[in-house]
């Protein structure tokens, strides 16, 4: 991978768009190297957790490529949405927490691939937006779908509609960011948060994540059910054995993610 850089200690995976000319807008070449990225990292056992991040000091991902965008038919744009959507649900659906440190720009694509991300640590500086409409298009990869489950229905059609750009003190408030940091501590502030899910029960955290998504795509109903199943599987696992006698005995557990 060339534009993708994955960096692998302590069962954390860090993810770096690594195209800062371009602020790491997402073309053809980014668009593969983070499909090769999540397909490896999910068939990893030994990550548990991962970071997503964009290099340099301007910008996470400031959106998708427009050159490639404007070449676009309406036919091959279908097509486009639909490898912008399928990348992101593999964010999303990797099995693991994904911690976006967000650390500048992230607008169209880029906001959408924080958006697949579960948790999201801002920077100070940091804007945020969904300016598709300015171009006459509509968002494609998934962002019409998951802000408003986010920030609310209100909230996501104003950023939607006007396309314009919030800062990070404004995430925070709307709930898209969970973490407002100085620039400088953005990384080590995700790395952080992430140290204190990777201590959990690894079954237990993949259960959990798959409950939170089932209930979002199928509604409350069946995601009541999808809960009662995944909560019998996480007590069938041997995580749980170990968490709840380490809690009677008073000790930490030693979690083995069985």
């Amino acid at each position: 991978m060339t534009t993708v850089l994955v960096e692998k200690a302590d069962r954390l995976a860090t993810v770096t768009v690594n195209r800062p000319d371009k602020l790491n807008a997402l073309n053809d070449a980014v668009m593969g190297d983070l499909e090769r990225a999540f397909a490896g990292l999910a068939a990893d056992p030994g990550v548990g957790a991962v970071i997503v991040t964009g290099a340099g000091p301007k910008a996470f991902v400031a959106g998708a490529d427009i050159a490639e965008l404007a070449t676009m038919t309406g036919l091959s744009a279908v097509g486009v949405a639909a490898r912008g959507q399928s990348l992101m649900q593999a964010v999303e659906g990797c099995g693991r927490p994904v911690i976006a440190a967000v650390n500048g720009y992230a607008f169209g694509g880029g906001l959408e691939l924080a958006l697949a991300c579960h948790l999201r640590v801002f920077s100070r500086t940091a804007k945020v937006g969904l300016p598709e409409v300015g171009l006459g298009l509509i968002p494609g990869y998934g962002g019409t779908q998951r802000l408003p489950r986010v920030v609310g229905r209100g909230r996501a059609l104003e950023m939607i509609l006007t396309g314009e750009p919030v800062d990070a003190e404004t995430a925070l408030r709307f709930g898209l960011a969970n973490r407002v940091v100085e620039p400088e501590a953005v990384l080590e502030e995700a790395r952080r948060l992430a140290g204190a899910i990777l201590g959990k029960g690894p079954v237990a955290l993949r259960l959990a994540l798959e409950a939170v998504l089932r209930g979002e795509e199928a509604g409350p109903g069946e995601g009541m059910k999808a809960e009662r199943f995944l909560f019998g599987l996480a007590a069938s696992s041997g995580d749980m054995k170990e968490g709840t006698g380490a809690f009677l005995e008073r000790r930490k557990p030693a979690f083995r993610g069985l």
